[in-house]
């Protein structure tokens, strides 16, 4: 496990924002969005960054113009992307396909991917200067609905980033349209998935008005006694546990637990760790909360190509005194007793998701798991991406931190997952310190087995 260190700064030049419109005329209507995707804690933007080194077949090729036209290509399809979220009533999000367009930055860094070097992982360094932030673009109404920037690197490389309105799609819908802007910047006629809207096959209709959603809340932390935290005093970091690290943790476990998953794992060291860290009160609840991907569990399913929000959310829960006290294993059994199956049709389900959740936003922790999404695998004719995933962890779905767990290769060409975090100043220190001594504990647990390995060969 390690964490980032390297500090770097560079200069972007970018050229005037543009709105992209469809390359052909587009349906004008009005499309109601899902009540999944209509949940006051997907009502936010969220931002993703691909990097992708120099190629020589694509020497002679300049990466904004090849994706700026598969762009205005993708959207006679995606055409709901180039339209502006209206509120109906009762609060009911739709998209009004008006066909304006999507924002695009063209830009260009005085900086190569090698002087990156570990930096290559969040927290994203200048991410404030690849991925700008159009003054007046980031509303959830009336709003683009997507903002794409490329910058073009002295090596030859690009950094691609993109901000999503978060109810338009979730992960899997945003790969399912990244992959078909690939195959159209690769010289495709149309994505080999089409999109398939739908979204009234995930609408409870029973008429209950929904919260309105109010940007305050969703723009703050609080501490775990009520006080506002400035997100400049949010310490940012990343943490990358390779194939090592996770074996250490599983010689924790004790054997009736063994049949935990890397996520359960890693997610139990994870939840344990911060709140030791964060010293809270130890009678206070610390839930740890993470979104199911449902598309597995309808029946029937969706049709192929739906690209909306198909989440539900789970919780694992503990007071602090038992979190921190009560050995690892303890964490590990509650994340695991958790249901993944989600009945996303369930009108109660869809209708408790609109209900304010009770934590303040420091005690709300969610993780998202992001390394089966296909992210990495997105190709625009330069290869796949050297990184793939969010800039850094961040203020998200759950009224407070959102960390990811992202499939990464570092330098030294090892596998693993990294994962961006966000925590008070004073308190990240903490954080490390407790996963380096629960990873000491596994590592030391190995130590033991190694040698003894001698002696039971004489047996």
């Amino acid at each position: 496990m390690a964490g980032i260190t390297t500090p770097l700064t560079f200069t972007v030049r970018r050229h005037a924002p543009e709105l992209i419109v469809p390359a052909k005329p587009t349906p004008r209507e009005l499309k109601p969005l899902s009540d999944i995707d209509d949940q006051e804690g997907l009502r936010l933007q969220s931002q993703e960054v691909l990097v992708y080194r120099g190629n020589p077949k694509t020497r002679n090729k300049n990466p904004a113009s090849v994706i700026r036209e598969a762009l205005a290509k993708l959207l006679v399809f995606y055409y709901p992307f180039a339209g502006r979220l209206k509120e109906g009533p009762a609060g009911k999000l739709m998209v009004d396909c008006s066909g304006e367009g999507v924002l695009f930055i063209e830009a260009e860094a005085d900086v190569t991917l090698d002087q990156f070097g570990d930096a290559l992982r969040p927290p994203f360094p200048c991410i404030e200067e690849l991925l700008y932030d159009v003054p007046g673009s980031d509303g959830i109404l009336d709003s683009p609905l997507l903002l794409i920037q490329v910058t073009r690197l002295r090596c030859g490389g690009f950094i691609f980033a993109i901000r999503l309105n978060h109810v338009m799609s979730d992960a899997t819908g945003l790969v399912q349209f990244l992959s078909g802007l690939g195959e159209v910047a690769r010289g495709a006629t149309s994505p080999s998935t089409l999109p398939v809207w739908q979204r009234e096959l995930l609408c409870s209709n029973n008429g209950q008005p929904k919260t309105i959603f109010t940007r305050r809340e969703y723009g703050q932390v609080v501490d775990t006694n009520g006080a506002i935290i400035p997100l400049d005093d949010m310490v940012h970091t990343s943490l990358f546990f390779t194939p090592t690290d996770i074996s250490a943790l599983r010689r924790l476990v004790p054997k009736h637990l063994r049949r935990c998953s890397t996520f359960q794992v890693l997610t139990a060291c994870i939840w344990r760790c911060r709140t030791i860290a964060l010293q809270p009160d130890p009678v206070e609840v610390m839930p740890i909360i993470w979104p199911v991907n449902a598309r597995k569990t309808l029946n029937p399913p969706l049709t192929k190509g739906y690209y909306g929000n198909v989440l539900g959310f789970v919780a694992a829960i503990s007071t602090t005194r038992d979190l921190c006290n009560k050995p690892f294993a303890y964490a590990l059994e509650l994340v695991m007793k958790v249901k993944s199956d989600v009945n996303i049709r369930s009108v109660s389900d869809l209708m408790s998701f609109k209900r304010p959740l009770h934590f303040t936003a420091i005690r709300a922790f969610a993780i998202s798991d992001l390394t089966r999404v296909g992210l990495d695998e997105v190709d625009f004719g330069w290869g796949k991406p050297t990184y793939a995933g969010v800039p850094k962890g961040g203020i998200s779905i759950v009224r407070g931190v959102t960390s990811f767990y992202i499939p990464y290769r570092n330098n030294k060409g090892e596998s693993g997952i990294v994962m961006p975090i966000a925590l008070p100043s004073g308190s990240m220190d903490r954080f490390v310190k407790e996963i380096d001594n629960l990873l000491a504990q596994g590592k030391i647990d190995e130590a033991l087995v190694e040698h003894s390995l001698p002696a039971l060969s004489k047996l």
